[in-house]
Formats: structure tokens, C-alpha cells, sequence
């Protein structure tokens, strides 16, 4: 069986400058470094999980996704007719025709921008921290849901605190608590319809986030299995999301947890600190 050593030391010298003995230690660390390998291998598991995870989600949604990409590439193709109208106008307007073309800009950028949100969660790559602005994160998963809340007559609307600090984050992992608890909300309203509200707040030196919706509530009986491996209320579920999102957000030195809401359905509140160090592998 292999070990690991470690050895340090130093030499010791005569007063002329020879060498006369070589002074050390040497420590058994075997023990140590197969700990640290195992935690390795746990935190590729568990990356490898959430990001079977947000493809299957992803797969889910594909219709939804399908149909939102294609609106603004209609609208674009519309628009661009029109602009080839307008510049065979004698004489051609081109008044008309810049406006079409500002159009057509406009349509395509919107439609890249989805395929961008799209493409960072399919992809799959090791964690990587980056100063982030989580509104524009929550703004980036409002984009990428819109098709799945009109399909169920749900209506989103934020109130985002403008005075949040830019924080170290992971932005795939934190695109993907937001898109499950937001999916989460959308699913319990979409037999009913209803409102879905994502805040924002800085409060104690911490960014607070919530998402609540007006749905069918939570079974207080089963409050704390929520967030258990597995456990799940839909027909579909894996089971895996909520525990995935509390993982990644106490990875990030945060909270997650639920609560009811007096006139009906849930809300789902985290915290991120505003110094965010790594406490905790992604899925606990």
C-alpha cells in the first residue's frame, strides 16, 4: 500500500561551513491526503448532480424555451421585411427603414441572450467564483422563465433593492437555485394562475432573497423533508432541487429555508453574505 510522507529539514554546519548533519522530521500524512481525495471525489459527485440536474430541468422546459427563442427571431424576420419595404419606396424611406433595422437589432439581441442563459447552464465546468450582480442574475432568470409562468397564466414581478453590492459567487450555481425555486412556485400555480414576486433586500449585512408565489402552500406536516434528497410533492419530481439549492447556498456561507403565507401558497427566502467564503462542499 502506498502512503504519503512528509519530510522537512534543515542542514546544520560547522563553523567552516561543512555540512555535519542534516536535522529533520518525516510525518505519515496517508491518512490525511486519502481524506482530502475522497472530499475531491464528493465534490465532483455532487457537481456532476447539479448539473444533471439543470439539464433535465432545462429538458423539461424545452418547449417553453423553444417557443420564447423563436418569438424574437419572428419579430426579427418581421422586421426585416419591413426594412427591405421601406428601401424600395421610391424614393425610399429611410426613416422607416432605420427604425425596422433598430428593430431587427433589438429582436436578435434578445433572442441571443436567451440562448447565452441556456448555454451557461447546460455547461458543464468545475465551480468558478466571480463578482456578480445578483439582480441581474434574478433579471436573467426572469428572461429564461417568462415562457413557462404565460403558459400557466402566472404573472412575475420583482422588487429588487438597488443598493446591492456586487458579491463572489458562483453564477451558474446561483442561476440554478433561483431557476428551481421559481420553477418550484410556477409549478404550485399552474392548474390556478397567480402572482410570482422575487425581492431583493440588503438587511444586517447580508443580501436577503425571497421568492413567493400564490399557490396551493406547503404541507406544514412535512416542512422539514422539503429539503431532503428525493423527496418531492409533483408526479415528475426528482426530488433533488431543493436539496441542491440549500447545498449550494450554505456553500456559499448562506441560508435557505420556507415558509407558508397567511393568505395562501409559499415563500422561499435565502441569505448571501456579503463577504462570501467557500464553507461547505456544494451538496451536503
Amino acid at each position: 500500500m502506498a502512503k504519503w510522507i512528509r519530510t522537512a529539514g534543515h542542514p546544520v554546519l560547522s563553523d567552516a561551513g561543512d555540512l555535519e548533519q542534516f536535522v529533520g522530521s518525516s510525518t505519515d500524512i496517508t491518512e490525511r491526503k486519502s481524506a482530502e481525495q475522497e472530499r475531491e471525489k464528493l465534490r465532483q459527485l455532487e457537481a456532476d448532480l447539479a448539473h444533471i440536474d439543470r439539464v433535465s430541468t432545462l429538458g423539461e422546459m424545452a418547449a417553453s424555451l423553444a417557443h420564447e427563442i423563436k418569438q424574437p427571431i419572428s419579430a426579427a424576420i418581421t422586421s426585416a421585411n419591413s426594412c427591405v419595404e421601406w428601401l424600395s419606396h421610391e424614393p425610399p424611406n429611410l426613416d422607416r427603414a432605420r427604425a425596422a433595422a433598430a428593430k431587427i437589432d433589438t429582436y436578435g439581441n434578445r433572442a441571443a441572450e436567451i440562448i447565452d442563459r441556456i448555454r451557461s447552464l447546460y455547461k458543464k465546468s468545475p465551480p468558478q467564483r466571480e463578482l456578480v450582480d445578483v439582480n441581474g442574475i434574478i433579471e436573467e432568470m426572469l428572461t429564461l422563465l417568462k415562457g413557462e409562468a404565460t403558459r400557466a397564466s402566472i404573472a412575475m414581478c420583482t422588487d429588487l433593492s438597488s443598493d446591492l453590492p456586487k458579491i463572489m459567487v458562483d453564477r451558474v450555481q446561483l442561476q440554478q437555485v433561483f431557476m428551481n425555486l421559481m420553477l418550484n412556485g410556477i409549478e404550485a400555480m399552474r392548474d390556478s394562475g397567480g402572482d410570482l414576486t422575487v425581492k431583493s433586500q440588503l438587511e444586517d449585512g447580508q443580501l436577503q432573497f425571497s421568492v413567493s408565489d400564490t399557490g396551493v402552500g406547503l404541507p406544514t406536516e412535512k416542512m422539514d423533508q422539503i429539503f431532503s434528497a428525493f423527496f418531492t410533492t409533483k408526479p415528475q419530481g426528482s426530488g433533488m432541487g431543493l436539496a441542491i439549492s440549500r447545498s449550494i447556498v450554505e456553500s456559499h456561507g448562506g441560508q435557505l429555508w420556507a415558509s407558508a403565507n397567511s393568505g395562501g401558497g409559499a415563500t422561499f427566502h435565502f441569505t448571501l453574505p456579503i463577504q462570501v467564503t467557500e464553507s461547505s462542499p456544494l451538496v451536503a
